[in-house]
């Protein structure tokens, strides 16, 4: 009983360093002080002030649209790969994997200049010209975020019955229904978590985005500010603008509202599979 409770006491206190600085930031969205301790009385200021900062809102809608666009084609490279690697030979699953895994556990920054490095030849020796833009920014941001997605699809593959695929095409299905139509609906709460881990790679990164970008999206023919890059520069001039904390109370409210609407999903959906099962036990 005492153990059990030490146990649960940890937890709680781990919980609480994780979240109390977010909880005090939150806090501090609804009061127009500069410096977070102070209190200058209860106030909606700061979310009205937000929505008419150009600046922040140009910046926030690069990086929805970057981490929109590069999670949707991360998911479709990480997904169909991992389906290819999955029915494909040991040997080259195993590479793949293999190659997979040193991306993930390799320096942000060793991918951030490589990329640096090769776009500034390919602009020296091939285009002739600077090729820095929006596409380079995301090359770099589904580069960051494609291996997580095949790992995150992978274990589906691996719990999915291997039969019911050949099954389909016994029974007249074509390949590519079924694929659609059975091994894809099973793996979907893999693609799912895939898709919501580059979106937050994505939103998160700033390394990257620094050595990558260039003009283009909402910025016009200027370089491409996103949230991270912004945060950066209005740092070296100064305290980070007070409207951030209101960005980022909204922005952690969504991610709580998506994680539950998530669980609330795979929970129905796991509930829906194991019902055939309990009723064939039953009779």
């Amino acid at each position: 009983m005492v153990k059990k409770i030490m146990a649960q006491c940890y937890i709680w206190l781990i919980l609480l360093l994780m979240y109390l600085p977010i909880l005090v930031l939150i806090a501090f969205s609804f009061t127009t002080a500069t410096n977070v301790g102070e209190w200058t009385g209860f106030s909606f200021d700061l979310y009205t002030a937000l929505f008419k900062d150009e600046e922040i809102m140009r910046a926030l809608g690069n990086t929805v649209l970057i981490a929109l666009i590069s999670a949707t084609i991360s998911t479709l490279l990480g997904t169909t790969g991992a389906i290819g690697a999955y029915y494909h030979k040991r040997r080259v699953r195993r590479t793949i994997e293999m190659v997979t895994q040193i991306q993930m556990v390799n320096a942000e920054i060793v991918i951030a200049l490589s990329l640096t490095v090769m776009f500034v030849f390919l602009g020296t020796y091939i285009f002739k010209a600077n090729i820095f833009s929006f596409w380079t920014l995301l090359i770099g941001h589904v580069t960051l975020s494609l291996p997580f997605v095949y790992t995150s699809v992978k274990p589906k593959l691996e719990q999915m019955d291997p039969s019911l695929y050949e099954a389909a095409i016994d029974l007249g299905a074509t390949p590519r229904r079924a694929l659609t139509r059975v091994v894809v609906p099973e793996i979907m709460p893999g693609i799912l978590s895939g898709f919501l881990l580059a979106i937050t790679l994505s939103l998160d990164d700033f390394i990257v985005t620094a050595f990558t970008r260039g003009s283009g999206l909402l910025s016009g023919e200027q370089t491409i500010e996103t949230l991270s890059t912004l945060v950066q520069a209005k740092i070296k001039k100064g305290p980070i603008p007070t409207e951030m904390r209101a960005l980022t109370t909204i922005i952690f409210l969504i991610v709580v509202v998506v994680v539950i609407l998530v669980t609330i999903y795979q929970h129905q959906r796991d509930k829906k599979t194991r019902k055939p099962g309990l009723s064939r036990g039953a009779s």
